[in-house]
């Protein structure tokens, strides 16, 4: 009997492993069937992906660098993952050059001293970067000049036109595993030979920058005649513009630098509650002063007494945020967006440890005043700050702040309001400042608290920050909330100048800021519960303090603020209050003066360096918001109080202007196109018999006086279309490297176009353009 259950066991035990074996059989034919269908599948995407004209990233005519030296254009189509070189844009079999395979592929831009975009496409170990293949199989390309195999050099005609590729190829390139799935996968290409593949959004955007760069120009013809030109152009070798020196081919300076000198005299008041002992003569003042205001009024009207004035400019005074405007280089620095938020709230927070010695109020900027300076960085980059009082009634001060090198900008516009409630006022700055990472493409936002003084009747006059403000990016969805506290009542020391806030991602809280804004405040992360000090206004920290530079006070222009309170400056620090009333009644009167004659002949003041953009905020007329370019960018500059960049390779013309950094080609096209129509050409004379009716007709006088008045019409009209298209493009050129979520912001309506354009008025401009070219032509022909 055991030996029977032995057998039995025997036989179950071998069953069993013969229906495992088959059944992992079955299952390794499964998986062969399944990796073959999906093999099958991925290249019928890639297939279609190659074929189908309507997956295209980007197409366009480029010129690109043999290893002769010499340059082809030749037609790209960029796709996902993959770049198709055509001899021309007919995309057929015949006039494949080659493919591009995007995956291990880098790219970069490369200097040129000639016109236009040069970049680089290369292999970062120096393999074959092209596929055997072709999108229809093909083996053997269109015959041109040897092309290189490890890189290509392209040159495109326009400075947008490169960065329009230089954009799509990285946007080619990091995203190549996920191709764009087409949905005609039955599409053969031969249904589209002969055809031009269809041109994206980013190739009509940039079109209209071309300037007819590679137009009538043969290929052969081309490539022979710059040829010989190579070393000339400083392209002859790829090394040797890559290992260029740092002084080789500086550009010289748009114009002369303004020249500035360090500044180091501070003055810091004591830490704690700011307070005020005013003398017995001075409390009358105060009365005189109660009894022209109510509770509720704004104070802006008011004139306050010189004794509680600190002897500089409101203008100024915005300034002492960016003392430590190297934390800000920091953060840009820093890969972690949260310790980019954390550097920034320490940045903010140092701002305000900085106060007069006792209670003073900065000088009120008269319309029309500047003011400007700098901050050197240890790195030798430089912070620059511009400000302008755009608007006295209500009262405005624009400011802007720019370091390209360390990468970030910042631009804010602030209206003063005050408000007076019997024994305290409050000094209230409505306004948002936006700062802008560059590298990063990250945007922050930031409101300021309000300034609360207290004790103007009875009890110790006083000041103190409250209020709650957001530091917030919602790029990233980091949020800080800061609530600056008034002392309470029965509070003491302890109680003053108190400061509490977190750091938020969406609705989670990841840490908690409690301090003090004028001593310390400690940071404490709620995920490793580690508290540190985020600030600390001591010796060390007034150490780190970046050096401004100022203009001397003799280079500085008439409408400077310390050239222009510079009397009211000199009888404070003299203590001679009779004679600081007198010059700022002399200033106050003649700014009364000026505003009563803009009234009379019905004008408005123009601020010199700011504008109203199309959402109603003010902006730098010169602002430049592009990334630092290492190898073409060399430093900032200022003159003028514009903030310009010194560059090795010229991005702009005698013609334009110096903020545009590169061409505007719509302005340019419409006003040569203008001036066409106003030169009639020769009335030839020698015309045959067909031609003399409309001799006969142009005989006659008021037919000829009708058209030139028609054609003067039409001339104006045009004008004033060019006009707008300036400003048109002047506007798009600015908004090219703001970041997309600051544009996303105010681009609710579908009607807007870039940087708050109303795409009617575009619409509208290109054809009443198109009409009077085409008047103005009939007009010419008629005349001939």
């Amino acid at each position: 009997m055991f030996i029977g259950c032995l057998n039995v066991f025997r036989s179950c035990r071998k069953s069993a492993a013969d229906a495992a074996k088959l059944n992992r059989k079955e299952s390794y034919k499964a998986q062969r069937k399944n990796y073959r269908r999906e093999k099958k599948r991925v290249a019928s995407e890639l297939m279609n992906s190659l074929q189908d004209p309507a997956v295209i990233v980007l197409a366009d005519w480029l010129k690109v660098r043999g290893t002769l030296k010499s340059w082809t254009k030749l037609w790209c189509v960029l796709k996902p993952g993959l770049l198709l070189i055509y001899k021309s844009q007919k995309t057929k079999s015949s006039h494949w050059v080659g493919t591009v395979m995007l995956t291990s592929c880098q790219v970069i831009e490369r200097p040129s001293k000639k016109d236009g975009f040069c970049f680089k496409l290369f292999h970062p170990l120096e393999q074959s970067i092209w596929a055997p293949r072709g999108p229809d199989k093909e083996t053997i390309g269109a015959v041109v000049q040897p092309l290189p195999t490890a890189y290509l050099i392209f040159r495109a005609p326009s400075q947008a036109a490169g960065k329009c590729w230089m954009d799509a190829l990285e946007l080619s390139l990091r995203c190549s595993a996920l191709l764009l799935r087409s949905n005609s996968s039955t599409t053969p290409s031969s249904a589209y030979a002969g055809e031009p593949l269809p041109v994206s959004h980013e190739t009509q955007w940039s079109e209209a920058d071309y300037e007819k760069h590679f137009n009538e120009h043969d290929l052969d013809a081309d490539s022979q005649t710059e040829a010989p030109n190579a070393a000339m152009s400083g392209l002859d070798t790829d090394s040797e513009s890559e290992q260029a020196p740092d002084d080789e081919g500086v550009c010289p300076l748009q114009c002369e630098e303004t020249p500035y000198v360090p500044y180091e005299e501070e003055e810091f008041g004591a830490q704690g509650e700011q307070v005020e002992e005013l003398a017995d003569e001075n409390k009358s003042l105060i009365w005189c002063i109660v009894k022209q205001v109510r509770p509720g009024m704004d104070l802006s009207k008011v004139v306050l007494p010189t004794f509680i004035l600190e002897p500089r400019s409101f203008l100024d005074k915005l300034s002492d945020t960016y003392y430590h405007a190297d934390l800000l280089s920091k953060a840009v620095r820093d890969d972690d967006a949260f310790n980019r938020m954390k550097l920034i709230v320490q940045w903010y927070l140092s701002g305000f440890y900085k106060k007069p010695k006792g209670l003073k109020k900065p000088y009120n900027p008269i319309l029309g005043e500047t003011f400007r300076c700098y901050w050197e960085h240890p790195n030798g980059s430089r912070t620059f700050y511009i400000a302008e009082q755009v608007s006295h009634h209500p009262p405005v001060s624009a400011f802007y702040v720019t370091n390209r090198e360390d990468g970030f900008s910042i631009t804010c516009s602030i209206l003063a309001k005050s408000k007076f409630y019997g024994n305290s006022t409050s000094a209230v700055l409505e306004g948002t400042a936006t700062m802008t990472l560059l590298p990063r493409n990250e945007m922050y936002t930031a409101s300021t608290p309000y300034a609360h003084c207290k004790g103007i009747l009875m009890g110790t006059l006083s000041m103190e920050l409250g209020g709650k403000i957001n530091i917030e990016c919602e790029n990233t969805g980091y949020k800080t909330e800061l609530e600056f506290k008034l002392k309470p009542f029965l509070g003491g020391s302890e109680a003053t100048n108190v400061v509490v806030g977190k750091i938020k991602f969406g609705k989670e809280t990841l840490a908690t800021i409690q301090g003090h804004w004028d001593k310390e405040c400690r940071i404490k992360d709620l995920r490793t519960g580690d508290e540190t000090v985020l600030f600390k206004a001591d010796n060390e920290m007034r150490a780190k303090r970046l050096t401004r530079h100022l203009v001397p006070m003799d280079k500085q222009l008439p409408t400077e603020s310390a050239r222009l309170w510079h009397l009211v400056s000199e009888a404070i620090a003299n203590e001679d209050q009779v004679a600081a009333t007198n010059e700022k009644t002399v200033l106050e009167e003649a700014q009364r003066a000026a505003a009563k004659e803009r009234a009379e002949n019905d004008k408005q003041h123009q601020p010199a360096l700011f504008e109203l953009d199309s959402y109603g905020q003010w902006v730098y007329k010169y602002a430049d918001l592009r990334p630092w370019n290492p190898r073409n960018d060399v430093r900032q500059y200022e003159c003028d109080y514009k903030v310009l960049t010194q560059t090795r390779v010229s991005e702009t013309t005698a013609d334009e202007e110096p903020i545009i950094r590169t061409r505007q080609p719509m302005a340019t096209k419409v006003a040569k196109a203008k001036n066409k129509t106003l030169v009639l050409g020769p009335r030839d004379t020698n015309s045959d018999s067909s031609q003399s009716p409309q001799g006969a007709k142009r005989g006659s006088n008021s037919s000829v006086k009708n058209l030139a008045l028609a054609l003067e019409q039409v001339n104006q009209s045009l004008e004033n279309h060019t006009r707008q298209l300036n400003d048109i493009s002047r506007r798009l050129e600015r908004m090219q490297y703001q970041p997309s979520n600051s544009r996303s912001m105010y681009s609710h309506d579908h009607g807007i176009v870039g940087g708050g354009i109303s795409q009617s008025i575009v619409v509208k401009s290109l054809i009443y353009a198109l009409i009077g070219l085409t008047f103005s032509l009939i007009l010419r022909w008629l005349f001939k």
